[in-house]
């Protein structure tokens, strides 16, 4: 039978994701086979399994971490908001629908057995299971038939660590009114507190960590310094999107779509020196990148045109206009063609003009394609011509097809012997994500980059993804032991919520 720990948070973004990927990491290495799991997960960054099924990004980072392969087990719930109010609901990997939040909210019930079904599944395999909470367990509109705090943690019969994050002020009434707004029984699992995000001089926090633990009568576990890691992110409050312009040899402008998807994608480019890649939400913003990219969207019709109206679009064809690169991934590779057109409704409806960059055109369809998949460049001419016979590898996760016009070839070839992609002067794009996780794809493009502004191509060097994974990992297992009292979460994964602490009771 696994060990199981929990971690919740005051709110969305307190950190949960990251803890949990760091206590991951340091049972692995403690010799431990251990497993990440959320019940349900919100998020338009997700990841297509060897089985070619979805699941949150968020838990493919931790199984990274634990050096386990991601299993949509790990996340039997994933929520991928179609617009505010609403979402398309993935079980165990699978599409089963698109709901209303006041649907969803009325059937969740219904998908326990899911959940457990999954919980149980890994629980026959690994040692240890960190589970994972989802934004507070004290919105108390959300607390009737809750399935993914404190529910799921009386279903899982298991001890709870509280996170709170103080770099946006205001931590001690985050736990303090978490803590209060919990019902008796709840209050028993939670083992002690972890404050995350802290810079500056800790001693000087003691005598309000002193002061916290005697309010509710649980252990302040641990204070986790602020840091920078190169780690998968999921969430739209991630700073990456606030991040100015650096000084650097390239930059990248990356459109920011209001239902932007998988924007991971970006990170073996945002992780290297020379390189600065900013977020873009208005035409203000857009300055003179060295090339754009528009990532994925998860409503591609309505993101272009939020483009079109706010002038963004305006801007990305003057840039190809001047022989600049325009990038484009899954949505974005949409948007590049000449029509999008949705006869089922999937999204928009109707039918739209693109950006008419290159000759394509996509119809939306029902069916979702789900895949990993592999691939060589080819038939590429001019500017993109480096990247002929690069191998990519990545996964393809989207609802249209698209269809090349005008004669137009296809520039990769995929290991399924299908084909995909299309170029056009500076403009490029195709289904891949994850198509830069390669050393050599993000070599070959950062080179037709700096070759376009007369510099040496040699002048940045990438990285091996897997292995700068790894090594943020192993940093973060560091910073996890040297900042969490990881003797008693050991006590505690050994008693569970049994586990008490030598503080007098509340009366």
């Amino acid at each position: 039978m696994a060990k199981v720990i929990m971690v919740q948070g005051t709110m969305s973004n307190a950190g949960k994701s990251v803890l949990a990927a760091g206590l991951c990491r340091v049972f692995k290495q403690d010799g431990y086979k251990v497993a990440p799991f959320k019940s349900q997960n919100m998020a338009l960054n997700s990841f297509i399994t060897e089985e070619g099924l979805e699941m949150g990004r968020a838990q493919v980072m931790q199984a990274e971490a634990a050096g386990v392969k991601p299993a949509a087990a790990m996340n039997p719930i994933l929520l991928k908001p179609t617009n505010d109010t609403g979402s398309q609901v993935i079980l165990n990997g699978e599409v089963a629908g698109v709901m209303s939040a006041a649907e969803y909210f009325r059937r969740k019930q219904e998908y326990i057995p899911v959940i457990l079904d999954a919980f149980h599944t890994l629980e026959k395999e690994y040692d240890m299971i960190v589970v994972e909470g989802a934004g507070s367990p004290a919105e108390i509109n959300l607390k009737e038939n809750d399935i993914v705090n404190m529910g799921l943690a009386e279903m899982l019969d298991a001890p709870v660590l509280l996170v709170g994050d103080i770099d946006r002020g205001g931590v001690f009434a985050q736990l303090v009114g978490t803590m209060e707004l919990l019902e008796a029984d709840e209050k028993e699992r939670i083992v002690g507190t972890v404050i995350n995000k802290f810079r500056g001089d800790v001693s000087i926090l003691e005598p309000g960590l002193r002061m916290l633990e005697e309010k509710i009568h649980r252990p302040v576990l641990g204070v986790i310094p602020y840091f920078h890691l190169d780690l998968d992110e999921e969430d739209s409050l991630t700073e990456r999107f606030d991040r100015k312009q650096k000084d650097a040899l390239i930059d990248i402008a990356v459109i920011r779509f209001p239902r932007i998807s998988n924007f991971t994608d970006l990170m073996p480019l945002e992780c290297l020196e020379g390189v600065s890649v900013r977020y873009v939400t208005d035409a203000s913003a857009f300055g003179n990148p060295d090339a754009v990219i528009l990532p994925g969207s998860k409503n591609t019709m309505d993101d272009l045109l939020w483009m079109r109206q706010n002038g963004l679009e305006a801007k990305v064809l003057k840039n190809a206009s001047a022989d600049r690169i325009v990038f484009g991934i899954c949505g974005g590779y949409q948007m590049l063609g000449e029509q999008i057109s949705d006869p089922e409704q999937m999204e928009h409806g109707g039918t739209i003009r693109g950006m008419g960059l290159l000759p394509t055109s996509t119809i939306f369809q029902p069916e979702k394609r789900r895949t990993r998949i592999g691939g060589t460049f080819s038939n590429l001419n001019g500017m993109f011509s480096p990247l002929n016979g690069v191998e990519i590898e990545g996964y393809e996760i989207h609802m249209g097809k698209t269809t090349r016009l005008h004669g137009a070839s296809p520039i990769l070839n995929l290991t399924t012997e299908e084909e995909d992609g299309a170029a056009c002067g500076s403009v490029c794009g195709c289904y891949i994500h994850g198509i830069f996780d390669r050393a050599e794809m993000t070599q070959a493009f950062l080179s037709i980059l700096m070759c376009q502004k007369g510099m040496d191509p040699e002048a940045i060097r990438t990285k091996d993804m897997a292995q700068h994974k790894e090594e943020q990992y192993d940093k973060l297992a560091e910073i996890i032991r040297e900042n969490l009292d990881m003797e008693r979460i050991y006590k505690i994964l050994e008693k569970g919520a049994a586990d008490r602490w030598n503080y007098p009771q509340e009366k």
